[in-house]
């Protein structure tokens, strides 16, 4: 009873009395003498004590047919089948029928009887007292008077498919029965005045399990929806008690005498009245005074509350149709209670600040997740205005997902709150809705806090409970000081750039830093020592230049790697060690151990690498004072270049920087500048090794020789003996004109007339020589002249004797017909015939005589291109491409003509020969 008073009553239904608006809104009048009353598929069905089943429609229509010929005592409306089981008597006396009927279809415009059998559970009558029907048509039970149940077993609706057996004997009247499906299972609960009984009857004998030793009023007991899991209810004066099949549930203390209970939708229906009931003798009889008030309550059991309680007149039956509850009394009233939306009886709990029964409210009431997040809202809202935080921020909780964040985190920014703040942020990174800046204040929070254990607990969780931005964690705790903690993160979660960078700025930690970067797959680990392999190589030399020469040689990750796949992976890696070399800047010891280690390891290392090994062994050459050790470090360099590895122009470089005059000179050679060479000496004034390299090159290159006499001429020291040698092999190779010589060697101050005394005396004499030569040429040309021209005259003028006997072909003696030509050779005109390509030509002559004439044409040809090409060049805005037409077309190319005579030949012939061979020369010059 006490906690009963306790539970707050509530308005969330609305009392209306029905009006029937075909009757100008008068208040809606039942039909007179109802007796019994049911609901279900669309429709309200009433009895009368006249035999007449009503059926009153959402409409308010009544239609009704003649059931029974005196009156009707019991109707039971199915909800899954439109099927109504009524009972009632056709004759006076003690002699109940049950009828069945199916509303589907029609018998003479009233529904189709499907089937009538007499209610007597033995050979006495009696009267009927409760009725239920099982919903799946194959079992109903039937309440007596006596205390006895009557099950009927099979298709209730036919005669022959169905078998009735007396369940129940007692001298107690049945006030109660109800039907529960549990899967497979199928139970009947019987209540009487005085117990509350259950039988199975999926078992063959039905067994019974007594569940209580006290009762209730006819009409007192319902059974509840699946959803509370089908109980039954057995509501006393003093008790409402729920049952299971096997044991009895909770009980209720609602006190006051029960006339009627319902259940429906998760509401207990109890009509009581003011009045105790002065016995249980009439197991709930229905006379009461017209006067007399009832009192319908409805309950919410759930929820511990009460939903609506008011006050009508002798209550006939309480239904539920059509989303309400009907309230029908006996002065023909019909009244409908609504209930009120959910939205609605929520403002109403608001305004009374009971957040806790709206919340379960609109639990029970199936409430979307927004409905309820905005309910823990404004709970939580009211919360922190009373100040209990801790209880506010239990609520904020709940709205996670549905509310801004911003909207909690902006009321506990206080100092004083911070612990509320972090049990709303953890909650918000358990549920992986959280972002980096939630993730940053979080551990602010832990650090502010000075909460370890907590910080702990947070980092080291599960990876499959990870909840935030990795990074952004990494972050805060470095900059918080928490640096075991980042580190402990970024390694666990393989971000391997922040644990380096811990590590190394702020741990200071090099060696483990430089293990971890060991253990990391290739391309990462070249990437990181790539960024922090100064660092590394400044502190920690030896370990760091180790793990380079793994890294550019056949890396493979330590044992303990971090990254599982790449110990699978077989594939060979190799990083390029010239990307390296920076990484030694000032490590010239390691640097040099590295690139030995990498030619000798792979021969065909980048040239970078032995570009900058040259370097450093040239540097040590440098300063090395020791003669042997300087020695082996000039082969070093050397084998070096000799290499074939190097890049030249580097090379040549580094060897003039460090003045290593045996590499200059050793890539001067291989470059084939000899030019170079002779000025290395020259700069070196080196006179010895300028003379010995135009011996050397001078073949290759003759402008050596006179660049080595412009050299010694402009020389002040006494280098007559070289200019005397110099001068020596221009004198016998005919280098230089005498004239250009005099002048060069004007500008010695130093050399005399007596150096070049020899040279010129020699030249001299050999032009004097090639005078004399071409004076007896010209003499010679002239008298072979003068002897052609009378041979010519004497041609003309005088008669021509052919005293030939044999054939200059066949060289057999001539027969006629012969051919005679003026040149002297004579031939049968057959052997004419066949070698000669002209009859007019001498076959012997031919080609001597073409050679000429081919070098003729060839210098009026010449002739004429030369003035064409001047007038071309002259004329054309571009001169360059004038130039380089005629260059493609060979028309610059040396004419190289054979101009040896046939062996054998004197007289006119060697003249001519000779003379042909002269004007070729000069033709060769001229070109």
């Amino acid at each position: 009873m006490a906690a009963f008073l306790q539970w707050r009553r509530f308005v969330f239904f609305d009392k209306e009395t029905v009006k029937d608006q075909s009757e100008n809104g008068k208040n809606f009048q039942l039909p007179v003498g109802i007796s019994a009353c049911d609901s279900g598929r669309g429709h309200i069905v009433l009895g009368d004590m006249d035999g007449q089943i009503w059926f009153l429609t959402r409409s308010l229509q009544l239609s009704s047919f003649q059931a029974y010929k005196l009156r009707v005592t019991h109707l039971y409306q199915l909800k899954q089948h439109n099927i109504l089981v009524s009972v009632g008597q056709d004759e006076p006396g003690i002699n109940p029928l049950v009828k069945v009927w199916n509303l589907d279809k029609k018998d003479s415009g009233s529904p189709l009887c499907t089937r009538i059998f007499p209610a007597i559970p033995g050979n006495k009558p009696t009267e009927v007292s409760c009725l239920s029907v099982h919903e799946n048509l194959n079992f109903m039970a039937i309440g007596f008077t006596d205390g006895s149940v009557v099950l009927t077993k099979g298709d209730i609706t036919r005669d022959r498919h169905s078998k009735t057996l007396s369940l129940h004997e007692g001298n107690c009247p049945i006030t109660g029965l109800a039907f529960r499906q549990a899967g497979k299972v199928t139970h009947l609960f019987v209540a009487t005045l005085e117990k509350v009984q259950c039988y199975t009857l999926s078992v063959k004998e039905y067994p019974r399990i007594e569940l209580d030793t006290h009762g209730c009023a006819l009409r007192c007991s319902a059974l509840t929806d699946p959803s509370q899991d089908s109980q039954f209810i057995v509501a006393g004066d003093e008790c409402v008690y729920l049952y299971q099949p096997d044991e009895r549930g909770p009980c209720f203390a609602f006190d006051g005498h029960k006339l009627l209970t319902h259940w429906h939708r998760g509401y207990l229906l109890l009509l009581t009245h003011n009045n105790k009931s002065p016995s249980k003798s009439d197991y709930g009889s229905r006379q009461t005074s017209p006067t007399e008030k009832h009192i319908l309550t409805i309950y919410d059991l759930d929820n511990k509350f009460i939903a609506y309680s008011a006050a009508f007149d002798d209550v006939i039956d309480v239904l539920a149709e059509w989303g309400s509850f009907y309230v029908l009394t006996r002065d023909k009233t019909l009244y409908m209670l609504q209930e009120k939306d959910t939205q609605t009886k929520l403002e109403m709990l608001f305004k009374k600040n009971l957040f806790v029964m709206a919340i379960n409210l609109a639990k029970s009431q199936h409430l979307d997740n927004d409905g309820l997040s905005e309910i823990f809202r404004q709970y939580g809202d009211h919360l922190y205005v009373k100040g209990d935080h801790d209880g506010a921020i239990q609520q904020y909780i709940r709205t996670i997902g549905k509310l801004e964040p911003s909207y909690v985190i902006r009321k506990f920014l206080d100092a004083q709150r911070i612990h509320n703040l972090t049990a709303y942020l953890q909650a918000l990174h358990r549920q992986s809705l959280a972002n980096a800046d939630h993730t940053t204040l979080l551990l602010n929070c832990y650090t502010k806090l000075k909460d370890s254990s907590k910080l702990e607990e947070f980092i080291k969780s599960n990876e499959s409970e990870v909840h935030f931005d990795v990074e952004i964690a990494i972050k805060v705790l470095r900059q918080a000081g928490y640096h075991s903690h980042a580190v402990f993160l970024a390694e666990r979660h393989m971000h391997h750039e922040w644990y380096l960078k811990i590590q190394l700025e702020d741990l200071k930690n090099y060696q483990e830093a430089l293990r971890y970067i060991g253990r990391l797959p290739f391309d990462q680990a070249e990437s990181n020592m790539k960024r922090y392999g100064k660092t590394l190589m400044h502190h920690v030399p030896e370990s760091t230049t180790i793990l380079l020469k793994r890294l550019c040689t056949d890396y493979h990750p330590s044992k303990d790697s971090t990254d599982r796949d790449s110990l699978d992976r077989p594939a060979e890696n190799k990083a390029n060690p010239e990307e390296f070399i920076p990484v030694f800047a000032n490590n010239p010891r390691e640097l040099r151990a590295f690139l030995e280690h990498m030619i000798k390891v792979d021969p065909f290392s980048p040239e970078g690498v032995y570009d900058t090994l040259l370097e450093l062994r040239l540097q040590d050459w440098a300063h090395e004072q020791d003669p042997g050790k300087k020695k082996a470090l000039q082969e070093a360099a050397l084998s070096l270049l000799r290499s074939d590895n190097t890049v030249f122009d580097k090379a040549l470089v580094l060897c003039q920087m460090h003045n290593f005059k045996e590499g200059v000179l050793y890539l001067y050679e291989k470059g084939k500048l000899f030019q170079q060479i002779m000025h290395y000496h020259m700069q070196n004034e080196e006179y010895g090794k300028v003379v010995e390299a135009c011996k050397r090159y001078g073949d290759s290159e003759v402008c050596l020789w006179e660049q080595a006499l412009g050299y010694f001429a402009r020389k002040e020291d006494n280098c007559k003996a070289y200019i005397s040698e110099v001068l020596q092999h221009i004198d016998e190779n005919n280098l230089m004109p005498p004239l250009l010589v005099v002048q060069t060697l004007a500008h010695n101050s130093t050399a005399s007339l007596s150096v070049i005394k020899d040279y010129l005396i020699n030249k001299l004499e050999r032009e004097t020589q090639q005078i004399e030569e071409d004076e007896r040429k010209i003499r010679q040309y002239r008298e072979e002249t003068a002897h052609l021209r009378a041979e010519i005259q004497e041609l003309k003028t005088c008669a021509k004797i052919f005293q030939k006997t044999k054939c200059s072909m066949c060289n057999s003696p001539l027969e006629l017909p012969s051919v005679h030509f003026l040149c002297g050779h004579s031939f049968h005109q057959h052997c004419l015939e066949s070698f000669a390509e002209s009859e007019a030509e001498c076959p012997t002559c031919t080609p001597e005589n073409r050679k000429v004439m081919d070098m003729l044409r060839a210098q009026d040809q010449k002739r004429d291109l030369h003035d064409h090409f001047h007038r071309q060049l002259k004329c054309s805005n571009d001169g360059f491409s004038v130039i380089a037409d005629y260059f493609g077309r060979g028309v610059f190319n040396k004419l190289t003509l054979i101009t040896d005579p046939p062996g054998g030949k004197s007289g006119a012939g060697n003249l001519e020969a000779e003379f042909s061979r002269d004007l070729l020369i000069n033709t060769k010059r001229n070109v």
